[in-house]
């Protein structure tokens, strides 16, 4: 079998392995609770990036070059920050497997941004930054966030936040094989034989969801409080563990309570009117935002207008931090989610 085909055999054995609802379970519990329960409150010792990334002058543009020029198929760029525990899991769980360590440093060369760091850097268009004004420039919100860029200085995906291997090892040959030049990441997933539509099994329900129908207008009539729809699935681990674990919490419960919510599975057909007032359906919408991960919050303000998205892994101390930063209002004054939490110390 040729080698590409056997990378495509390869990762897509590996996509319905690590796929959630699929995994083996161990003596310690099943691997799905390794990447989606820990504990993500800040670290008491910082993590450091590991040896293995290249030593950079921070000049993007001569990265990307350079790791051109070494036969790799581009450069990926890790936004994080010292004491981030999913930064951590990232760094030492998902890049602590070989396979996945040996397939980045086969493509890609690989360089570190601290978010909150002063390290002067050269954008990719010429202009000079902080690691810490190019990193809210960039509008990261959450860490670790990855950016991919391609040879051509194209940005070929970004994963913003934790996400479990399957899905690393998917983003990783999704940009190295090039598909990214014709589809997105979610038409990938879904065409790499992974089980991402799941039929056994119903979503969690929370009393606090609206009853469909699901008229989520708000351009015409703006609402008197913020919305937050979450895109789930069945028979979904992410969801389980964030409906026993975080939902479970009564302060969490409480603010989440004080917003409008809506539920919506990302793969059905459900009739849905969007908070911009376009009549679609769930399905439709989820591929529209490019959502690949469940479950996934979306926070939507009282005009309509999208503040931002947890799509990723999210445990206590960050679901938390971000309905703060919800309930308080302060998007209206800190339209990064990031410079609030600089900025006030939260």
């Amino acid at each position: 079998m040729p080698s590409s085909a056997m990378r495509r055999f390869s990762l897509a054995l590996l996509l319905v392995i690590f796929s959630a609802g699929s995994l083996a379970t161990t003596d310690t519990g099943s691997a799905d609770d390794a990447f989606a329960s820990f504990d993500d409150a800040p670290l008491q010792e910082a993590v450091g990036l590991p040896a293995w990334f290249k030593l950079s002058f921070l000049d993007l543009a001569d990265d990307i070059e350079e790791a051109s020029r070494a036969g790799k198929r581009g450069l990926i760029v890790y936004f994080g920050q010292k004491y981030c525990a999913y930064c951590k899991k990232l760094l030492e769980g998902n890049f602590g497997l070989l396979d996945i360590l040996a397939y980045t440093e086969e493509h890609f060369d690989v360089i570190g941004i601290d978010i909150h760091g002063q390290r002067s850097m050269t954008g990719l268009d010429g202009k000079e930054w902080t690691e810490r004004s190019f990193a809210a420039d960039q509008g990261i919100d959450f860490t670790p966030t990855l950016v991919f860029y391609d040879s051509e200085q194209r940005e070929a995906l970004r994963l913003p936040g934790y996400y479990p291997p399957y899905q690393l090892r998917a983003a990783l040959e999704y940009v190295a094989d090039g598909h990214y030049r014709k589809e997105d990441f979610r038409t990938y997933l879904e065409r790499a034989d992974v089980s991402l539509v799941f039929e056994a099994g119903g979503m969690n329900f929370e009393p606090f969801f609206s009853p469909p129908p699901h008229a989520l207008d708000r351009s015409r009539w703006p609402a008197e409080k913020p919305l937050v729809v979450f895109f789930e699935q069945g028979d979904c681990h992410a969801c389980d563990v964030l409906h026993t674990g975080p939902l479970a919490e009564p302060d969490v419960r409480a603010s989440i309570g004080q917003m409008d919510v809506a539920q919506l599975g990302m793969w059905e057909d459900t009739p849905v009117i969007t908070p911009a007032g376009e009549r679609t359906t769930a399905r439709a919408w989820a591929d529209r935002l490019g959502l690949f991960y469940s479950p996934t919050l979306i926070f939507f303000d009282e005009a309509g207008d999208e503040i931002l998205r947890l799509d990723s892994v999210v445990q206590f101390y960050r679901l938390r931090k971000v309905l703060d930063y919800i309930q308080s209002g302060a998007y209206r004054d800190y339209p990064n989610f990031q410079q609030w939490r600089s900025a006030t110390g939260n």
